[in-house]
Parts: structure tokens; C-alpha cells; sequence
């Protein structure tokens, strides 16, 4: 092998090392609505306490519609967490066994009547994050957040 040769595998070795890591953990949950030590659990290699309250609302809002609007809260069932930590975003893919969400329901609005029990959880998930996606089912929902 020549030096130069050398010299550029060392680069690529160098680049490897210097590749920002992405650190992935997958999660499962009960069909529940005992929800805090899980949300905790998500937030955990978050240390930014400035964006922490409103993660865990948007994060707990969207469980939570998951858990009572998509498994129907049926306890047999499960949500999947994928959280997803790269250097410039937190992402969070929740995933329930329903039937999904349809295109048309997914208002991110607050209700007209403002009155209304029901109708606030888009709007509070939309609030709290920078980026929102949808699995062509409905229901998967992707949650990030720029770091």
C-alpha cells in the first residue's frame, strides 16, 4: 500500500469517527392512560429543561389520543415509541393499533366553541413541537423538535 493510500483510508477511518450519533430506543406500552413515568421515561436524555413542560404536554397529549382514540382504550392493546435523538432534533414516532386518523380530521385548530371538552389535543400537540407527520394510515404520529 502507498502512503497515499494510507492517507486516504485514514480520512474515511477519521470521518467515521467524527459522524454524529444518533441514538434510536424503541418503547412499548399497555393501553393505558397511567401515562407520566412513561412520558418521563421518553424525556429522559432530554436535559434542556427550557423546552421540557411543553414536550411532556405535547408528548402526553398525543399518548393519550392514542391510547383513548386509537386502541379505544382497550387494554389488550399496545403503543410503540421510537424515540430518535440526532444532534439537531428529538423525535418521537407513537404508533397505537387503531384504524388511523383520516386526512380530513386532522385540525389543528382549536374548537369554535370554545366551551367544547373535545377538539383541543391537535392543536396542543401542534403547539408544542416544530414538525409533525402523519403515517398514511393515521396512525402513526411523528413528533420533533430542533434542538
Amino acid at each position: 500500500m502507498s502512503f497515499f493510500q494510507g492517507k486516504n483510508h485514514l480520512k474515511i477511518f477519521i470521518n467515521i469517527l467524527n459522524r454524529p450519533t444518533i441514538n434510536w430506543s424503541n418503547f412499548e406500552l399497555e393501553s393505558s392512560l397511567q401515562l407520566n413515568d412513561f412520558v418521563d421515561l421518553l424525556l429522559e436524555p432530554i436535559k434542556t429543561s427550557h423546552y421540557n413542560y411543553r414536550i411532556k404536554l405535547g408528548l402526553h397529549e398525543a399518548l393519550v389520543n392514542a391510547v383513548t382514540h386509537g386502541n379505544k382504550l382497550d387494554p389488550r392493546k399496545s403503543i410503540r415509541v421510537r424515540r430518535i435523538i440526532t444532534p439537531n432534533w428529538c423525535v418521537w414516532q407513537i404508533q397505537d393499533q387503531g384504524n388511523g386518523l383520516e386526512i380530513k380530521k386532522r385540525i389543528y385548530k382549536l374548537p369554535k366553541k370554545i366551551s367544547n371538552i373535545k377538539g383541543r389535543g391537535l392543536y396542543i400537540i401542534n403547539e408544542c413541537f416544530d414538525d409533525i407527520r402523519w403515517s398514511n394510515k393515521g396512525n402513526r404520529l411523528q413528533l420533533a423538535l430542533k434542538r
